[in-house]
């Protein structure tokens, strides 16, 4: 079964590689759409769930969002397309989320960059 809980946060970058508009700095409200998978619980707090979403959300703000929001992108990776941030959330995600499935990222309300587990694979025969 899966579970998403969405996040917001706001931060600005430039993209010293485009050839635009974005090479100047810019900001944006992103949405950050997590998914995670597994069984439901058995017993305890979280019985019946997934995962409690008060602690996904814990854990998402503190691996992930209280370091990029209101930031600047380019002091967390060199390039901060949409696409490097969301590798970038993955990394920082998945070694306390071994559930996490998906990635959405959202940099504008109808444009997103998304990562899911089987896509590591070939990000990382890539490098």
């Amino acid at each position: 079964m899966q579970i998403r809980k969405s996040f917001r946060f706001e931060a600005a970058h430039v993209l010293p590689s485009h050839p635009g508009k974005c090479a100047r700095m810019h900001g944006h409200s992103y949405r950050l759409d997590v998914t995670i998978s597994g069984p439901l619980h058995k017993d305890g707090p979280a019985r019946g769930m997934v995962e409690d979403f008060d602690a996904l959300e814990a854990l998402v703000r503190a691996e992930a969002i209280d370091t990029l929001d209101h930031r600047t992108l380019n002091d967390v990776t060199e390039n901060p397309t949409a696409e490097e941030i969301v590798l970038w959330i993955w990394q920082h995600l998945e070694p306390a989320l071994p559930g996490l499935d998906e990635l959405v990222l959202w940099e504008t309300p109808d444009a997103c960059a998304v990562i899911r587990r089987g896509d590591i694979a070939t990000l990382s025969s890539r490098a």
